[in-house]
C-alpha cells in the first residue's frame, strides 16, 4: 500500500501505521486508508517504508518535530505493538531528543493511540481469558507519553476485529476520519491538562564511552 501524504499537513497531525500484513487487516486497513484520504494528516506505513527494518531516525524525527498530533495506528499484537513499531519508539524517541536532558522535543504535543484487538471486549475482563480489562494494557503507551512531556488522549479501540460486523468497521473508520479533521477541537480536550516532562536523572542514563559502544 502506497505511503504517500502531504508533505506538510495544516493540522500537524502524524499517522504512524502499523500492521505486518494490511492484505489481512479487516480494520486497520480500513483506518490506514481514511488516514491516507485526509488532506490534514503525514501518513507513514511503517512495513512499507522500513521494510528493512532500517529506521531513518533523522527524518523521523523531523516529521515528528512539525506534527501537534502524533498516532499511532496499530493492532494489538501479544498485548503491546507490532515489532517494527518498537523498534521505532526505541530508535526515535531518543535519549536527549525526545526526554532527558536537550530540547524536550515532543514537550506539548498529544499521542493519540488507535488499535484493534481480535478478542471482543467480554475477553478483557477479570473473568475472561485476557484475565484483565483493557485499560491494564495502556500504562506503556501512557507513560510514553510522560516521558517524552505528551499528552495522552483516549484511545479509540475496536474490539472484536475478526468478527466485527461490517457496518461496525464503516461507523469506526467514519469516527477516526472525523477525528482527524477535526481535531484539536475535540471537547473532551478542553479539561484535559497538558503533561509535565518526566525528569530523568543524568545519574540514570549515564553516557557510554565509545570504547563500550
Amino acid at each position: 500500500m502506497s505511503s504517500s501524504a502531504p508533505a506538510t499537513p495544516s493540522a500537524g497531525i502524524y499517522v504512524v501505521a502499523a500492521h505486518p500484513n494490511w492484505r489481512e487487516s479487516r480494520v486497520n486497513r480500513r483506518l490506514f486508508e481514511a488516514a491516507q484520504a485526509s488532506p490534514v494528516a503525514d501518513v507513514c506505513d511503517l512495513y512499507a517504508r522500513y521494510a528493512d527494518y532500517d529506521i531513518d531516525i533523522p527524518a523521523e524525527q523531523a516529521r515528528l518535530a512539525k506534527a501537534t498530533l502524533v498516532v499511532l495506528l496499530h493492532p494489538l499484537q501479544w498485548y503491546s505493538m507490532p515489532a517494527l513499531l518498537k523498534l521505532w519508539l526505541d530508535e526515535v524517541l531518543a535519549y536527549g531528543w525526545a526526554y532527558g536532558p536537550g530540547p524536550a522535543a515532543l514537550q506539548g504535543k498529544d499521542l493519540w493511540l488507535v488499535t484493534s484487538t481480535g478478542g471482543p471486549e467480554t475477553s478483557y475482563h477479570p473473568q475472561g481469558y485476557n484475565r484483565y480489562f483493557f485499560d491494564a494494557f495502556l500504562p506503556p503507551y501512557e507513560q510514553t507519553a510522560a516521558l517524552c512531556g505528551m499528552r495522552f488522549l483516549p484511545p479509540l479501540v475496536l474490539h472484536g476485529a475478526h468478527r466485527a460486523p461490517e457496518p461496525d468497521i464503516d461507523e469506526h473508520a467514519a469516527v477516526f476520519a472525523d477525528r482527524l479533521r477535526k481535531y484539536p477541537d475535540w471537547p473532551e480536550l478542553e479539561d484535559m491538562p497538558s503533561c509535565e516532562t518526566c525528569v530523568v536523572p543524568g545519574a540514570d542514563r549515564p553516557s557510554i564511552p565509545e570504547s563500550a559502544a
